[in-house]
């Protein structure tokens, strides 16, 4: 099971993209907050991230955030990110293996690890749905943010080429 850091660090650049494209255009002041944050690290004035053209600056961010020290910014990019874009995925997830949750695709209570079988099954109809390479992070990231001790989803995502992040 990866951390969060290492999920930045192993990221497929196109859902690293996405990431921090919603969060640049939807929540100003996070995305500002975080490069400030970042740069304080660094000892950079933030003024030198913020002028990078995009491309350079996503780069930037998810250097930054590949890196242990910034364990929780990147925990709670990832969880603004899933919860503000791909709320269809996190549901699709949860009703596939018949857990409740609320229209945001959160839940309550985790039940224990489903059967290896059926989260495959889920994953094969995930993976048909919607982009790969931001099915691979959010189950990735679902293993990082969660307290779920899911050991079928953690063999899964070792197992399966098509959930790889490197």
């Amino acid at each position: 099971m990866y951390s969060t850091h290492e999920i930045f660090s192993k990221m497929p650049a196109s859902a690293a993209t996405q990431l921090f494209s919603h969060v640049a255009d939807n929540e100003k002041a996070l995305m500002k907050a975080t490069i400030d944050t970042l740069c304080k690290q660094r000892k950079l004035r933030p003024v030198f991230v913020e002028r990078k053209p995009k491309a350079e600056r996503f780069a930037w961010l998810r250097d930054a955030l590949g890196r242990k020290q910034n364990e929780g910014v990147g925990a709670h990019l990832l969880q603004i990110w899933l919860v503000g874009t791909q709320k269809q995925l996190l549901c699709d997830f949860l009703d596939g293996l018949g857990i409740a949750h609320d229209e945001h695709g959160t839940v309550e209570e985790l039940p224990a690890s489903p059967e290896k079988a059926k989260l495959a099954e889920v994953v094969n109809t995930l993976l048909e749905k919607h982009d790969p390479a931001v099915v691979a992070v959010y189950l990735h990231a679902f293993l990082a943010t969660s307290d779920a001790d899911w050991t079928s989803l953690d063999e899964l995502l070792a197992e399966d080429a098509r959930l790889k992040l490197a």
